[in-house]
């Protein structure tokens, strides 16, 4: 039986537009004072660092903590002026060694200040008041900071005026006159508790009326529906950037708050993207970029892979401080490699640290450029930090209530609201089982698939997107297999498509439907599908091709597949997958189970290419590859004839391979990697003598292997006993 695809359904959950850069928590890290810098020049740096922290704009949040951090910072300005206008001429020498250490350190607690504050503006209102207490901590800590290094500071020898003297011992003062009480806003303390207030009224099933909650949004400082959908998309990026102290729940039903409000106060149509439809030049530069021969499109070296040297779709770094894309990377580590591929160092350890600010720049130029970034947007932790965030009964609540808006606007809405409607199911469907059980509930699959027929390139796209989503739940499956029509269409816009994204979705769909077992024929026999899933394999994009073998592998695994995937040209396309290295292990696997028929069996062994691609696989591929490569030569060397046997047992490097697999692969692929080896002697063929007679001596020299002393012991004769494949049932 040829081992299961590693990826599941739930993968092409996590497909969203690219993240924006993540911003650090406030005083996060360790920073280093300028040791290069002394006396008069280190004064200026830091006159001019205080300068442009008054000069910043003030945001809304933490009024009152700003308001007192500014009034130092004007005193502490006013001090340097005076010491520079003290020192004249005097350069690095002015002041002593503990003096020039003082001031570096204060230039360290300056640089913090400049980033909490920048923090704080940059953070959205929401996120600002659930944050409170945090932010008015790190204030507190940072007058803490300031007021150590005031106190060390060795005034007598700085030769202050009068004046100056005056205005550090206020300054001291002020540092220290603050009561831990007086860093906490109250009017801010009163809005957060009133936000608090209205999710546990959807907690307890009682929304409050709009006209409160609108003024309550207003007084947050979300006052439409632009402001609304910011605050939404700047929640969402905190959940997923999992910090360690942030109530999950608790974000998760502001931001299902959010979004009703959105709904059901604003006009949601009013922040919708663009809907500009590519040119035909521009489509084709979208599928061809890649490769194109135009200079002005050619990828920066800072963005391409050093393994595979294409563009980063997720770029990971590893434990010497080299960035990779996370495939070619984990490719590399599971092919037995524990050194730096650029560098040659040792890899102190396998963990992948996503390099987010990378990925930002390459999300920036590709929409600078006019190219999809197609960025994996979470892991296995994300997923569960995304649901965590929904198992609120506020977010369960607040997100039926949106729900309930979205299929009614996809019931009574325009032309332009029904898109609008669609893309927020998609996204509501992407979290929860819930979400997805309660939507489908509600009516939105038969009113999505009509959706499918759009002639608005973004309603296609966002309706079948929002199908795949709510296909992850179970009963989800049959209700959109049971809707009539609906496979039908999926299949449509598969074929025809109007955006390459909403091909790959449809594709992707299939992939989730065809999990359930019984659903596998009635996909094959739908006209048509088998065809553009090959199609999809042949000519679609890395991830077209991927979304096309995984759905065909599913199909495979159906007892009665053989006929259909020869019929349909999808044989010649897995054949053909086997040269790509991104799809060639689903390929071989789907390959594996379909040489039950004899005319497969001898149009994928009648080749050497495909035989030595194999081989190959079995070499470099993963532990899953190799098993796949193993059950599809072993299905050759059975079904194919001694003709056939021999074609196998020619291959140069046969025997090592086969050696290695004994040693390190899984029990299934070490079980028939022995079987190939009786059956290439049974061929009576001498270089399948001669592989049997190395595989004896590794058995003498590795007594107490099992598996190498069987495979060595096979001679001449029937097989007692046939190994037949299992179909794996899902």
């Amino acid at each position: 039986m040829a081992a299961a695809p590693a990826s599941s359904p739930v993968e092409f959950l996590l497909r969203r537009p690219p993240p924006r850069q993540r911003r650090r928590p406030p005083l996060a890290g360790a920073f280093f004072a300028p040791t290069g810098l002394s006396g008069a020049p280190l004064l200026r740096a830091l006159a001019s660092l205080a300068a442009d922290l008054l000069a910043s704009p003030r945001p809304p949040s933490q009024r009152r903590n700003l308001d007192a951090l500014m009034r130092r910072l004007a005193l502490l300005s006013a001090l340097l002026d005076s010491l520079l206008l003290a020192l004249g001429d005097e350069g690095e020498g002015a002041f002593s060694d503990a003096a020039n250490l003082c001031f570096r350190e204060l230039y360290v607690v300056l640089f913090r200040a400049d980033l909490l504050v920048s923090y704080v503006a940059s953070a959205g209102r929401a996120w600002a008041l659930l944050r409170g207490p945090h932010l008015a901590a790190s204030f507190r800590d940072l007058d803490a900071e300031l007021a150590v290094v005031l106190d060390v500071l060795p005034a007598a020898s700085l030769r202050l005026s009068w004046d100056a003297a005056e205005q550090l011992d206020l300054l001291r003062a002020r540092c220290r006159r603050r009561a831990p009480g007086q860093y906490h806003d109250p009017a801010e303390a009163t809005l957060r508790d009133r936000l608090l207030a209205a999710l546990r009224h959807f907690e307890f099933g009682q929304p409050l009326d709009h006209s409160k909650l609108k003024s309550l949004l207003v007084q947050i400082g979300i006052s439409d529906a632009a402001s609304c959908r910011a605050e939404i998309e700047y929640l969402e990026e905190q959940i997923l950037s999992q910090e360690e102290d942030t109530d999950l729940p608790l974000v998760g039903g502001v931001v299902a708050l959010l979004r009703y409000c959105l709904f059901s106060l604003f006009d949601p149509g009013n922040t919708k993207a663009s809907r500009v439809w590519p040119s035909t030049g521009d489509r084709q530069r979208l599928l061809s970029w890649s490769s194109s021969d135009d200079s002005s499109f050619s990828v920066p070296k800072e963005f391409s892979c050093p393994i595979s040297l294409d563009l980063m779709r997720d770029p990971v770094v590893v434990s010497t401080g080299q960035t990779y894309d996370r495939p070619s990377i984990i490719q590399w580590i599971e092919e037995g490699h524990s050194t730096c591929p650029n560098s040659g160092q040792a890899l102190a350890d396998n963990r992948l640290v996503p390099n987010r600010a990378l990925r930002s720049l390459i999300s920036q130029w590709c929409g600078v450029h006019g190219f999809r970034y197609d960025s994996p947007e979470s892991n296995e932790g994300m997923i569960e930090c995304v649901a965590a965030s929904c198992s609120s009964k506020a977010a369960i609540e607040a997100n039926k209530a949106t729900a309930r808006i979205l299929v009614r606007m996809l019931v009574e809405g325009s032309d332009s609201e029904k898109p609008v409607a669609a893309r927020e199911i998609r996204l509501l469907a992407k979290t929860g089982k819930q979400n997805r059980a309660f939507i489908a509930e509600l009516g939105a699959i038969p009113l999505l698939c009509r959706l499918l027929l759009s002639s608005d390139w973004m309603a296609q796209e966002n309706a079948v997107t929002a199908l795949l989503n709510l296909s992850i739940y179970e009963p989800n499956k049959t209700r959109i297999m049971e809707q009539e029509g609906c496979l039908r269409l999926i299949v449509s816009v598969l074929k025809n498509g109007w955006t390459t994204e909403a091909k790959e979705n449809a594709a992707a769909t299939l992939f989730s439907l065809s999990v359930v077992h019984d659903y596998k024929k009635k996909i094959m026999n739908e006209p048509g599908a088998v065809e553009e899933l090959a199609s999809m394999l042949t000519r679609g994009t890395a991830r077209g091709k991927k979304d096309a073998v995984m759905a065909l592998f599913n199909l495979s695994t159906h007892p009665e597949s053989s006929s259909r995937m020869l019929e349909s040209s999808a044989v010649v396309a897995l054949i053909e997958s086997l040269r790509n290295d991104t799809v060639s292990e689903e390929a071989t696997g789907a390959l594996a189970l379909l040489m039950k028929q004899p005319t497969i069996v001898h149009l994928v062994g009648s080749s050497e290419t495909v035989i030595t691609s194999l081989v190959g696989l079995m070499r470099r591929g993963t532990p899953k590859g190799k098993e796949n490569a193993v059950s599809a030569l072993y299905e050759i060397c059975r079904r194919g004839g001694s003709t056939l046997a021999q074609r196998v047992a020619k291959i140069p490097g046969l025997n090592t391979v086969i050696q290695n697999i004994t040693l390190t692969g899984t029990k299934r692929a070490k079980k028939k990697a022995s079987l190939i080896v009786k059956m290439c002697q049974r061929s009576q063929m001498p270089s399948a003598l001669a592989l049997g007679s190395t595989l004896t001596v590794v058995d003498h020299s590795l007594v107490g292997n099992s598996t190498l002393r069987r495979a060595a012991s096979f001679g001449s004769g029937e097989l007692s006993n046939p190994v037949s494949i299992s179909v794996p049932v899902p």
